[in-house]
C-alpha cells in the first residue's frame, strides 16, 4: 500500500504556521524527523501531528 498521508507541522502561540516537518505518504511505523529551529523566536509552540483519523497536538517550550 501507499501508506497513510500524514502532515506533522509546527504553529506559533498566535496559530501562524511557522514550519511543515512531514507532508508525505507514509507507511505505519516508526520515523524520526530533524526539525533546525535555530530560525524560531524562543517561546511556546504548537506541534500538530495528522495522520488519517488520528490528531495529535503537542505543547512544546523553545528555550534559546
Amino acid at each position: 500500500g501507499e501508506g497513510t498521508l500524514v502532515t506533522l507541522k509546527v504553529y506559533d502561540i498566535l496559530g501562524n504556521e511557522v514550519a511543515t516537518l512531514v507532508e508525505d505518504f507514509i507507511e505505519a511505523g516508526r520515523h524520526e524527523v530533524e526539525f533546525n529551529a535555530e530560525n524560531l523566536s524562543a517561546g511556546m509552540y504548537l506541534l500538530k501531528l495528522n495522520s488519517g483519523s488520528f490528531q495529535r497536538q503537542i505543547k512544546m517550550l523553545y528555550l534559546k
